[in-house]
């Protein structure tokens, strides 16, 4: 939705409104043009000329668009999957939307960034994982990969109380790495609001450009997944998940290497032994 504004022919006061409208999804979908202007000391003039530079004919059909983004529930998301899927080949569409997905990932991954979240989860005392709903697998993913490598990590609670019994061991040598995708949950509030006194850093995962409080995140890395009213692949996140584990391997190679042969070593030693999980 967002992705689509060209930033760069708005006019100062337009940037202005577009600010305000990412960061005050909630809101703007219940205010008026001239409550707009009014909070942000512009004409309502200003406000009436924003949508149709946004695309839009007007407000109304601006908020048409955000309350179908919110009120999309997932036989929703599935409902306009299998109707896009209708007159096309299911696995030309899938591979269609995942090059997508990919791509726009890629243009928003910074490899100075990535650089910075590699260089400190290789540090960390302990990581810490935030994985709720979907991103369950990929948590379980890179927990199994980092693992090899020496790496302590920990999959924290997905919601509830059971969340701070993990939360009270964080220190400032560990790394919280959170997923969040779609909306900003009070468990992740929680985990940025603790980062102040406890001075871990925060590793933020979204498929928002524009995300609450991503500014309190030390690290904010993007993975497109389609808009909120599309069935969402994991695509996106995982190539981010898979970047992060090669590049921690890379840079501890010797010690990344040398931990793989010893595993090795075991299965060949015992492997005929054990079963195969």
């Amino acid at each position: 939705m967002y992705k689509d504004w060209n930033h760069r022919a708005f006019s100062p006061n337009q940037r202005i409104i577009a600010d305000f409208i990412q960061k005050n999804e909630q809101r703007v979908v219940y205010m008026t043009e001239q409550e707009m202007a009014d909070e942000l000391h512009l004409s309502i003039a200003s406000v009436s000329r924003f949508w149709k530079a946004a695309g839009y004919k007007h407000a109304k059909d601006f908020k048409n668009r955000l309350r179908f983004r919110f009120e999309s529930t997932p036989s929703v998301k599935m409902r306009d999957a299998m109707q896009r899927s209708d007159d096309t080949s299911l696995p030309q569409l899938l591979l269609d939307n995942c090059s997508h997905h990919l791509q726009e990932t890629r243009r928003y991954l910074s490899d100075d960034v990535l650089k910075r979240a590699v260089d400190v989860i290789s540090t960390a005392r302990i990581i810490y994982v935030y994985s709720p709903g979907p991103c369950a697998g990929l948590a379980e993913l890179m927990i199994y990969r980092m693992a090899r490598f020496g790496l302590q990590m920990k999959k924290m609670a997905p919601s509830g109380h059971e969340l701070l019994e993990t939360l009270m061991h964080a220190e400032k040598q560990d790394v919280l790495l959170v997923f969040g995708f779609v909306q900003i949950l009070p468990e992740i509030e929680v985990i940025l609001n603790h980062a102040r006194e406890a001075n871990y850093q925060v590793i933020l995962i979204t498929d928002r450009l524009v995300y609450p409080r991503s500014q309190d995140a030390d690290i904010v890395l993007y993975a497109g997944r389609g808009e909120v009213w599309e069935f969402h692949s994991m695509v996106g996140p995982t190539y981010i998940i898979e970047n992060l584990i090669l590049g921690v391997g890379l840079a501890n190679r010797d010690s990344s290497l040398s931990k793989l042969d010893k595993l090795q070593q075991l299965r060949a030693q015992y492997g005929g032994k054990l079963p195969r999980s």
